[in-house]
């Protein structure tokens, strides 16, 4: 079988790299990876981590680029490598522009499509946006449906998707995880490098959703502030997005604080052992909803809703939303009440064992019956 594996994203290259990886070890399949760089500094340095070397790449990033003009530069390029290559499948991932572009190229051209983290559903198409359309749309699209819980599946079925055309697998992310996360990680950071992480209680803080910009953002860097000052056993690590309304707002509102680290994004094999060696994380991403608690740290999601409500039912997320008041009130009670700390931080991880690829891989070859 000849296999297209699309993505554009960080997120979604470190989701999608350990697939690429398993897939290259079948003597039956043939590998094409094809990425947009949507993200363009991002996504290279994931690939560079786990020695992934795309047959193409569309090199799509535009500073300024609107989700019309990416999407409509994705999918005329990508339609092109699919006329050349003609593959038996094409994968994609999750819920990115690349996404939808991939998705909907390929089903232009009627070559198969396999969804990767199929089913996650917020409910609010506005939340998170473009994402949760994104994906909607590309349940629709796409053939057979990679998904990581029985959450996920259910989602799936309600919308009138073949429960045969389903497989549960786990999330991908784990998989990752758990090939770059190790106890003896030495940082080559000079902040991070100084860090005590036995005698402080290191908070990772990650921002930088649409919706969040403007006053919930503010909301969120002032509650962080507040927690700081009421913890003097408390730091806090941001890798700061590249979006400027972000860095603008974090270098006014958090940058003169002796205990809050504003750092350049890093690397995903930094950041991993990072969220390894930290003592709970303050978010409002959806991948580190997954990943965190596959490390037995606490998540704070910095957000209204979630489309991961498994964690939340599993007790390794709490949503705190964006009012100041709230972020606070969640953040101090897992720094200062040891008992909820210790259930949250040792709750089962429901996203998997790091055996998401071998399962999404055993599911391809039936696909060939």
């Amino acid at each position: 079988m000849k296999i297209l594996v699309l993505f554009g994203t960080r997120p979604e290259a470190i989701k999608m790299a350990p697939l690429v990886k398993a897939l290259e070890r079948e003597e039956d399949m043939e590998v094409v990876v094809c990425v947009t760089a949507q993200h363009r500094e991002m996504l290279d340095q994931v690939l560079e981590v786990f020695q992934i070397k795309p047959q193409y790449d569309l090199n799509l990033m535009q500073h300024g680029q609107t989700l019309s003009q990416i999407t409509s530069r994705a999918l005329v390029g990508i339609e092109s490598i699919l006329k050349n290559e003609k593959p038996d499948l094409v994968l994609v991932h999750g819920d990115t522009t690349t996404t939808l572009s991939g998705a909907l190229a390929a089903f232009y051209q009627q070559i198969p499509v396999g969804h990767v983290e199929a089913g996650l559903r917020s409910g609010n198409p506005y939340s998170p946006y473009p994402e949760e359309m994104n994906r909607m749309l590309a349940s629709k699209l796409a053939t057979v449906h990679f998904a990581a819980t029985e959450g996920n599946v259910d989602n799936l079925i309600k919308e009138g998707i073949n429960p045969q055309t389903i497989y549960k697998t786990g999330n991908t992310v784990i998989d990752a995880l758990m090939s770059v996360v190790t106890p003896e990680y030495v940082f080559k950071h000079s902040i991070l490098d100084k860090i005590d992480y036995n005698a402080k209680k290191v908070i990772v803080l990650t921002a930088h959703r649409r919706e969040n910009q403007g006053t919930p953002m503010v909301n969120i860097f002032t509650a962080v502030r507040e927690v700081v000052d009421a913890n003097p056993d408390v730091e806090v690590v941001f890798p700061v997005h590249l979006n400027p309304k972000v860095r603008d707002l974090a270098q006014t509102l958090l940058s003169d604080h002796s205990r809050i680290h504003l750092i350049e994004p890093l690397e995903y094999e930094p950041f991993a052992n990072l969220i390894g060696k930290s003592y709970l994380i303050l978010t409002d991403s959806g991948g580190i909803q997954e990943e965190a608690p596959a490390l037995g740290k606490p998540v704070v999601v910095l957000r209204t809703e979630t489309e991961r409500p498994e964690a939340v039912e599993a007790g390794t997320v709490v949503i705190a939303g964006v009012e100041k008041d709230a972020i606070v009130t969640e953040t101090n009670r897992l720094l200062q009440d040891a008992s909820h700390y210790k259930q949250m931080s040792g709750a089962v991880n429901p996203y998997g064992d790091g055996t998401a690829c071998e399962k999404i891989i055993r599911s391809i070859y039936k696909l060939r019956v």
